[in-house]
């Protein structure tokens, strides 16, 4: 093997993977009490930010009885929230979306996120 393929089969290796791979539900459930104050990610009900059930896999800023920020209509235009775009999103939403209203700061720990992010996926599977 040459040391220029070596060299980038090690770089591919070191990488860290994508905090989204091994999310715990149960885990992710107990994580999301923190986001609970704002959002339901079990029933469509709108509190102070949208709805959650369902959040993967649909567009970004498209619950029709939710008023977001023109900042976050404009990001999402043409996006669906997706496991990368999510985890990119909540570890940091006012670095992603400038103009967001979400006072949130964002989840600090990748094992957290991970979490989250499988409970939102399958909130039932969360437990809760």
């Amino acid at each position: 093997m040459k040391t220029s393929s070596l060299i980038v089969l090690l770089a591919l290796a070191a990488a860290p993977l994508p905090a989204f791979a091994d999310g715990d539900p149960v885990a992710g459930a107990k994580a999301f009490k923190a986001c609970q104050a704002c959002h339901s990610a079990t029933e469509a009900k709108n509190k102070v930010g949208p709805y959650l059930q369902g959040v993967v896999g649909r567009p970004v800023a498209s619950i029709a009885d939710y008023k977001y920020s023109p900042a976050m209509t404009e990001f999402g235009a043409g996006k669906v929230w997706d496991e990368a775009l999510l985890s990119e999103y909540l570890k940091a939403p006012k670095a992603v979306v400038k103009g967001t209203k979400m006072a949130y700061a964002g989840v600090k720990k990748d094992e957290d996120l991970a979490n989250i992010i499988a409970y939102l996926k399958d909130p039932a599977a969360g437990g809760q």
